[in-house]
C-alpha cells in the first residue's frame, strides 16, 4: 500500500502542487519566524556580552526609594566615595563610574541624527592606562574638557564631523555646542538600533544627568587571579543594599541575555500567530484537494477493495500520501523560511535601522518544528477524506465515480454549524455587555466558535446566497453566467471550504481596518475639537520630558502670545498616588477646548484645582470641596475645588492646578510637552519663530496640530500596513485555493464541457463560465468574512468604547470597497489557468472521457 500511495503522489503532481506550495508558505513562515528571532536575539545577546568584557563586578543605583509616608529616602546615585572605597577592595583592577542619558546631535541642517528614542549621551570614563576600555577610538581621542565630545563613527559620518569641528549636542534643555575631540567604534546597543552615542567629560555627564559626583553604574574590573564572585563578596558590605545591585559581569550579561530574549518573544509571537492563521487557511485548501482526489479516485480504489485491501488500509493509503507531501513541504519551507529570515533582516536593514552582526543561527527546535508543522497540518488536513475512503463501499463506488453527500450528513453538519456560530455569537454579545480586558478575552473566544461554527454551516449558506443573484448573472452574462451559478451550488462543501479560507483572511483585514480607521478618526476629532494651540513642543525622544527653561525661553520669545506647559505630577490624596497636570492658568483655555461643567477654570490663578467629571464622582467632590494633598516632596496642604470639567483623556490628567504650586514641589519635574500661540496664528513663519527661540534644538520637536494628527494617524496607517502585509501570507493560500478548487473542477466536469462544446458553447464562453464560478465563490467568502469583520469590530469597540474619547464606529467604505474589489481580481486571476485548460479540450476527446 505504500507503493500504491507513493505512485499516487508521483501520478498527481500537478494536482498536489498548490497543496505542497500553501504548506511551504506557512512553514516558510513559522521557520523563518524562529530562525529570524534566534538569530538577532543571539546576534544581541553576544553584543551586550562583549560590552561587559572585562568587567568582573557591576554595581547599579536605583536611585531614591519612596518610604511609607511618601517621603523620598536613600542617596541618589552611587558617589565618589562609594566609588573610592569599591576601587580599595584586594583584588580590584579599576574602578570605572557611568552615567548616561538623552542626548541629540545636529546633522548640518539642525535636524536630529538617529532615531530619538535611541540617542544617548554618557562619560568618557578612562582607567589607569588613560583609555576607557568601551570604546575604541578611530581618530582623535576622548573627551578631556568640559567643552569637548566624542562621537561614535555613524553619527560622525552622517554628520560629516571631523576631529576639531562644532558640534551641536541637546540634551533636554537648551543646546549647546561642543568642540569634537574623536570618533569611536562601540558595542553599545544604542548605536546598533539606529540612534547615536555622545561621550561628554565625566564631571559634564553627572551636571548633565545626575548630580556632581554621583554614578548611576560602577564597572569594576578584577586584578589577574582575582575570581569575580570573591569581589562581588568583598563589595556588597560596602553598598546600601537596598536602592544597589551588585551582580557579577558574566550574570549580568545572562541577564541581559534574557532581556533579551523576552523582548524577542513578543515580536516572535505576533508573527507566529500570522503564521498559525496562514496555515489554519491551508487546512481547508488540503482538505479540500484531498477530498477531491479521492472523489475522483473513487473506482480505483473501490478496486483496491475488491482485491483485498481493507478499510484501514485504504485509508493509510491516503494518509501516507499525506505524509508524503507534508515531509516535502516541510523540508521546502524550512529552506524558504531560512531564506525568508536573511530577506526579512536585509529588509529592516534597508529601512535604516541597525542589526548587530552574527552568524545566522538554524536551532533544532527549529527543524523540527518545521517538520512537524508540516506533516502534523497535512495529515490532519487529510485525516476526514481519508476516513470517507474506507467507508466507500466496493460494490457501490465501482459503479459511479461521483458519490454526492447525503442529506442526511449534510443536516447534521448544518445543524452542528448552526450550534456552534449561535453559541459563539452569544460570548461574543456577553463580552461586550461585560466590556474590560475580561470582555474582551470572552469576545475572542466567541469569536473562534462565531467563525469555526460559520465554517460548518457555510454550505447550507451557499445555496441561497449563490441562488439570489443567479437571475442577475444570467441576465447580464447570459449562459456562461446561468451555468457559472450553478457549478458554483453543485457541490456546496467544496465550494464553501474554498470560501472560508478568504473569509478568515477578509474578516481578520476588515476588523484591523474598521478599528483602526475609527481610532484614527477618534484621535483626530479629539485634536480637531480639543485642541487650540498653534503648536505642541516636545522632545524628538518620546517619553523624555523637556526642561523647565523651554516654557520660560518661550515665554519671553517676540512673536510668541501664550505659553503653558503640559507638565505631570502626582498628588497623593487619601492615602493613593493620583496624577496632576501643572499648566498656566492664564494660557491654558487659549490652548484646549475644555468644557467647564461648574465652577471656573480661571480659579487656578487663586491656588485652587480643577477636577474632572469622573474623579468628581467617584470622588464625591464638587465645587468648593476641599481636598488634603500630600505633594510630591512629602509635604502636605489643603486645596480647594474650583471647577469640574469634561474629562480630557490624553490631554490633561483627573487633577488640574497652576504648574508654579506643582513645581514648587518637585525637584525635577517631568514636562511631557508645552502647548504655544503666536501672535500671527499658525504657518509656517510663525513655526520657525518658536524653532528660533530655542536655538534651533535638534532634540526638540515643534509640531503643529496638522502634524499631532498625522502623527497618530501615520502611526495607526503603519501599523495596518504591517497587519495587512502579515494577513497577505494567508490571502495567497486563499488564492491557490481557489485555483485549486477550479482546476479539479474542470477536471471532474471534463466530459460535461465537452458536450456543452459539443452543443454550441465556443471557447470564450467556457473561459467566462469558469471564471465566472471564480469571482462568484471568492464574492461570496468575501462578503462574508467582510460582515463578520464588521460585526467582531463593532464588538471589540464597544469593550474600548468608554477609553477614549470620541469614539464612535466608522465603517471605511472605501477600503471595504477595495477588498470586495480585489476579492473579484482574485477570482478572475485564480480562473487563469483552469479557465484556459477548460477552453482548449478536445470535446470529442472530452466526451469520452469517464
Amino acid at each position: 500500500m505504500f507503493r500504491t500511495a507513493l505512485r499516487n503522489v508521483l501520478a498527481h503532481k500537478a494536482r498536489l502542487l498548490m497543496t505542497v506550495l500553501a504548506v511551504v508558505l506557512g512553514v516558510a513562515f513559522v521557520s523563518g519566524t524562529l530562525v529570524f528571532t534566534d538569530t538577532l536575539s543571539k546576534a544581541l545577546s553576544s553584543q551586550s556580552a562583549k560590552s561587559y568584557d572585562g568587567v568582573a563586578v557591576s554595581v547599579t543605583s536605583y536611585g531614591q526609594g519612596r518610604g511609607d509616608d511618601g517621603q523620598k529616602e536613600g542617596e541618589v546615585g552611587l558617589s565618589q566615595q562609594t566609588l573610592d572605597k569599591v576601587k580599595a577592595v584586594k583584588g580590584v583592577d579599576s574602578v570605572s563610574g557611568r552615567v548616561s542619558g538623552f542626548a541629540g546631535v545636529g546633522d548640518e541642517k539642525g535636524e536630529l541624527i538617529g532615531s530619538g528614542w535611541s540617542n544617548k549621551g554618557s562619560n568618557y570614563a578612562p582607567v589607569k592606562d588613560g583609555k576607557d576600555p568601551r570604546y575604541a577610538f578611530t581618530e582623535g581621542t576622548g573627551p578631556a574638557k568640559a567643552d569637548q565630545v566624542a562621537l561614535d563613527k555613524a553619527t560622525a559620518a552622517t554628520g560629516k564631523y571631523e576631529v576639531g569641528d562644532k558640534v551641536r549636542v541637546a540634551t533636554n534643555g537648551p543646546v549647546k555646542e561642543y568642540t569634537l575631540s574623536g570618533v569611536f567604534t562601540t558595542e553599545d546597543g544604542a548605536v546598533s538600533a539606529g540612534g547615536s552615542l555622545v561621550l561628554f567629560d565625566t564631571a559634564v555627564a553627572q551636571e548633565l544627568y545626575l548630580k556632581p559626583g554621583y554614578y548611576e553604574e560602577l564597572s569594576v574590573a578584577a586584578k589577574a587571579g582575582t575570581s569575580a564572585d570573591q569581589l562581588l563578596t568583598d563589595i556588597k558590605p560596602l553598598l546600601d543594599s537596598q536602592h544597589t545591585k551588585a551582580q557579577t559581569g558574566a550574570a549580568l550579561a545572562a541577564e541581559q541575555a534574557k532581556d533579551v530574549e523576552r523582548g524577542m518573544s513578543n515580536m516572535n509571537q505576533m508573527l507566529l500567530a500570522f503564521a498559525g492563521i496562514a496555515l489554519f487557511v491551508g487546512i481547508f485548501l488540503i482538505y479540500n484537494t484531498f477530498t477531491m482526489l479521492v472523489t475522483q479516485r473513487t473506482k480505483e480504489l473501490a478496486l483496491l477493495r475488491a482485491v483485498g485491501a481493507n478499510r484501514g488500509q485504504v485509508m493509510r493509503s491516503v494518509l501516507t500520501e499525506a505524509l508524503v507531501v507534508g515531509v516535502v513541504s516541510a523540508v521546502v519551507g524550512l529552506v524558504a523560511g531560512t531564506g525568508l529570515a536573511v530577506a526579512m533582516r536585509s529588509a529592516i536593514e534597508a529601512f535604516g535601522a541597525k542589526l548587530p552582526a552574527g552568524d545566522l543561527v538554524i536551532a533544532p527546535g527549529t527543524v523540527v518544528a518545521a517538520v512537524v508543522i508540516g506533516v502534523l497540518v497535512t495529515t490532519l488536513a487529510a485525516l476526514l477524506p481519508a476516513w470517507r475512503t474506507g467507508r466507500i463501499a466496493p460494490v457501490a463506488a465501482m459503479g459511479s465515480a461521483h458519490l454526492p453527500a447525503t442529506a442526511k450528513s449534510l443536516v447534521v453538519r448544518n445543524i452542528l454549524g448552526s450550534v456552534i456560530s449561535l453559541g459563539g455569537i452569544g460570548l461574543v454579545l456577553l463580552g461586550v455587555s461585560m466590556g474590560g480586558q475580561n470582555g474582551r478575552l470572552t469576545l475572542g473566544a466567541g469569536a473562534f466558535f462565531m467563525l469555526i461554527g460559520l465554517i460548518v454551516v457555510l454550505p447550507l449558506l451557499s445555496k441561497p446566497v449563490i441562488g439570489a443573484i443567479r437571475p442577475a448573472l444570467q441576465k447580464v452574462f447570459g449562459v456562461p453566467g446561468k451555468l457559472a451559478a450553478q457549478n458554483a451550488v453543485r457541490n456546496p462543501r467544496r465550494t464553501a471550504v474554498t470560501a472560508a479560507s478568504l473569509s478568515i483572511g477578509l474578516t481578520l483585514v476588515t476588523t484591523l481596518s474598521v478599528l483602526g480607521i475609527t481610532m484614527g478618526t477618534a484621535v483626530d476629532k479629539m485634536s480637531t475639537d480639543k485642541l487650540k494651540a498653534d503648536y505642541r513642543v516636545s522632545m524628538a525622544a518620546e517619553g523624555m520630558s523637556l526642561d523647565k527653561s523651554v516654557a520660560e525661553t518661550l515665554a519671553k520669545a517676540p512673536g510668541i502670545k501664550a505659553v503653558s506647559p503640559q507638565a505631570d505630577g502626582y498628588l497623593r490624596i487619601g492615602g493613593q498616588f493620583r496624577s496632576a497636570s501643572g499648566v498656566t492658568p492664564s494660557a491654558i483655555g487659549q490652548m484646549l477646548n475644555i468644557d467647564t461643567l461648574s465652577g471656573s477654570m480661571d480659579s487656578l490663578a487663586k491656588g485652587e484645582v480643577a477636577v474632572a467629571e469622573t474623579t468628581a464622582k467617584k470622588q464625591n467632590l464638587s465645587v468648593g470641596s476641599a481636598l488634603e494633598v500630600q505633594y510630591d516632596d512629602g509635604q502636605k496642604g489643603a486645596l480647594k475645588v474650583g471647577a469640574v470639567y469634561k474629562d480630557l483623556e490624553g490631554l490633561l490628567s483627573p487633577y488640574v492646578l497652576d504648574n508654579k504650586i506643582l513645581s514648587s514641589h518637585s525637584e525635577e519635574q517631568y514636562i511631557r510637552e508645552v502647548y504655544v500661540n503666536t501672535t500671527a496664528g499658525a504657518s509656517k513663519a510663525a513655526q520657525q519663530t518658536v524653532v528660533d527661540a530655542l536655538g534651533k534644538n535638534p532634540a526638540i520637536k515643534v509640531a503643529t496640530q496638522e502634524d499631532m494628527r498625522n502623527e497618530m494617524g501615520g502611526m495607526i496607517n503603519t501599523m495596518l500596513n504591517i497587519m495587512y502585509g502579515l494577513l497577505g501570507m494567508a490571502l495567497i493560500i486563499s488564492v491557490l485555493g481557489v485555483v485549486n478548487t477550479l482546476a479539479m473542477s474542470v477536471f471532474e466536469r471534463t466530459q460535461e464541457i465537452g458536450m456543452l462544446r459539443a452543443i454550441g458553447l465556443d471557447r470564450s464562453r467556457v473561459k467566462n463560465m469558469i471564471r465566472l464560478e471564480a469571482v462568484v465563490i471568492s464574492l461570496f467568502g468575501a462578503v462574508l468574512g467582510v460582515a463578520i469583520g464588521v460585526f467582531l469590530a463593532w464588538a471589540v469597540g464597544s469593550t474600548i468604547a468608554k477609553g477614549v474619547p470620541n469614539y464612535a464606529l466608522v465603517l471605511p467604505w472605501d477600503r471595504i470597497g477595495i477588498f470586495l474589489l480585489l476579492a473579484g481580481v482574485v477570482g478572475v486571476l485564480a480562473a487563469m489557468w483552469p479557465a484556459r485548460s477548460a477552453a482548449r479540450l478536445n470535446m470529442l476527446t472530452a466526451i469520452k472521457t469517464e
